[in-house]
């Protein structure tokens, strides 16, 4: 079975709450000694995940530029591939969704997943074509959040987004030029939240195949915000009218 590295802190204690079976070995740098350290290996001696202690300087080795933190977890098998059908079918509350087109710069998909996370959103989609994927970057940027939040890849956005409406899912666009207000604007409980790249914005099939097209008001000089700042505004807000 094939294995990957993962690293850093959120991204290594992540894994080890959500699959630790996963989880064959931790390595870890041996000159820190800090409370943080200790209790992740805490916790990966309650789940018998072998640990090594390294130096900086082979820790630097296996992952070459990345900011691991002094953690590097190794980690048997892919990232599971997440099916939005499996996801929508054991939900027990209102979907809430992120859908995300055209994101091809990792650092903003995993800063997506973070936002995503954190307001409880229960899935974040992507199309195949024109779309980054989650890789090791993105996993980092996501701070753990890649290993907690579903993320479906679909051959064909547009499609999903009508199966989305036959489930009675309300697919919300965010567009600059839209009429209705975000924080005016209603909406049913169950949504999408359709976000396209900083500048280009949505595609136009994917414009087209939203219920509705909300814009966040925009009180200074510039006329856009990081995908993943809007996200985190227009997710917010559904959050907080979830209750």
């Amino acid at each position: 079975m094939s294995s990957r590295l993962i690293y850093g802190f959120h991204a290594v204690t992540a894994k080890l709450r959500h699959d630790p079976a996963a989880v064959k070995e931790i390595s870890f740098d041996a000159a820190r000694q800090d409370a943080r350290l200790r209790d992740l290996l805490k916790h990966a001696e309650l789940q018998a995940v072998k640990v090594l202690a390294l130096d900086a300087k082979r820790l630097d080795g296996m992952a070459p530029g990345a900011k691991h933190q002094g953690v590097i977890a190794r980690i048997e098998g892919g990232r599971k591939v997440a099916h939005l059908d499996d996801v929508l079918d054991t939900l027990e509350e209102p979907a809430f969704l992120l859908v995300l087109d055209g994101i091809t710069d990792p650092r903003n998909l995993g800063a997506c997943l973070r936002v995503a996370d954190a307001a409880g959103v229960h899935a974040v989609i992507a199309p195949k074509d024109r779309a980054v994927g989650l890789t090791d970057v993105a996993a980092k940027t996501a701070c753990g959040a890649a290993e907690t939040v579903p993320y479906v890849m679909v051959t064909n956005l547009a499609r999903t987004l009508r199966e989305l409406q036959e489930r009675e899912i309300c697919v919300i666009g965010t567009a600059g030029e839209a009429e209705d207000d975000l924080y005016a604007a209603t909406w049913p409980k169950a949504t999408a939240w359709v976000l396209g790249a900083e500048g280009e914005g949505m595609r136009r099939l994917t414009r087209e195949n939203c219920d509705q097209l909300i814009k966040i008001p925009m009180h200074g000089t510039v006329e856009s915000l990081n995908v993943s700042v809007a996200a985190g505004v227009c997710l917010f807000e559904a959050r907080r009218r979830l209750g």
